[in-house]
C-alpha cells in the first residue's frame, strides 16, 4: 500500500477521533484510493498510534461507507457507489434543512456576518478553481447554522455521511456547477437575514439534494 508522505504523525496523545479524520480524510481527498488495501499497521506506523485506535477508525469508516472490510481477509477503501452516495447525499440534505429550521431566530448578526464572509472566499475560490478553499468555505458557511442548532444527534448524523458525499461536491466545485452554490448561498443567508425559516431550511435542502451521485 502506497503510504501518503506529506503528512506529519499525530501526537501519540491525541483522541482516536483524530486518528479517524484524518484517515477519512486521506480517503476523500484520494491520498487513499478506491481499492487501495489497508492494512492497520502500516496505517499505524504511518499516524505515529498504535493499531488500536487505526483499527477503531477503519470500524467507523466501514460503517460510513468509505471502506470495505472483509474480517480475516482484507479492507479496503470502498469505490464510488452511486446508490450509497445517493443515499448519503439526501441524509446530509434533511439534516441540513432540520439544521437550518433550527437555527433561524437565534443566528444573530456577527452569524450572518461570518456566512456572508464564508460565501465571498467561496466565491474567489470557484472563480479561480480552487476546489479545496472552495470546500472549506462551503463547510463554514453550512456550518455556522449546525453549530447554532446544537443538535448532537444531528450532528453525529453528518459527521458519518458527509464524507461520503465529498466526491460529489469536489465534482460540482470543479464544474459550472458550483456556480449554482453561489446563488443558493445568496438565498440561504437572506432568507436567514430574514428569519424565513421554512424558505430558508428548503433553499438548504436544495442545496445538498441537488449534489451529482456520481463522477461521470
Amino acid at each position: 500500500m502506497p503510504i501518503p508522505q506529506n503528512a506529519p504523525a499525530i501526537d501519540r496523545r491525541l483522541l482516536r477521533d483524530d486518528v479517524y479524520h484524518r484517515l477519512r480524510d486521506a480517503i476523500v481527498d484520494g491520498s487513499l484510493a478506491p481499492g487501495e488495501q489497508l492494512r492497520d499497521g502500516e496505517l499505524a506506523a504511518w499516524l505515529g498510534v498504535s493499531r488500536t485506535p487505526v483499527r477503531e477508525a477503519l470500524l467507523r469508516l466501514a460503517e460510513a461507507g468509505l471502506v470495505v472490510a472483509q474480517p480475516g481477509r482484507s479492507t479496503t477503501v470502498s469505490s464510488l457507489n452511486v446508490r450509497d452516495v445517493r443515499e448519503a447525499r439526501d441524509v446530509v440534505a434533511a439534516m441540513h434543512e432540520l439544521a437550518v429550521r433550527e437555527a433561524v431566530g437565534s443566528l444573530t448578526e456577527a452569524h450572518l456576518d461570518a456566512m456572508r464572509e464564508a460565501n465571498r472566499r467561496f466565491r474567489a475560490a470557484i472563480e479561480q478553481g480552487d476546489v479545496e478553499t472552495a470546500l472549506r468555505a462551503d463547510d463554514e458557511l453550512h456550518g455556522i447554522p449546525v453549530a447554532v442548532a446544537a443538535n448532537r444527534a444531528l450532528t453525529s448524523v453528518l459527521d458519518q455521511f458527509t464524507p461520503v458525499v465529498r466526491r460529489a461536491e469536489r465534482l460540482r466545485f470543479s464544474s459550472l456547477g458550483g456556480r449554482a452554490s453561489l446563488a443558493r448561498h445568496d438565498d440561504l443567508i437572506r432568507l436567514c437575514a430574514a428569519g424565513d425559516k421554512e424558505q430558508a431550511a428548503a433553499v438548504s435542502f436544495d442545496t445538498w439534494r441537488t449534489l451529482p451521485a456520481t463522477e461521470e
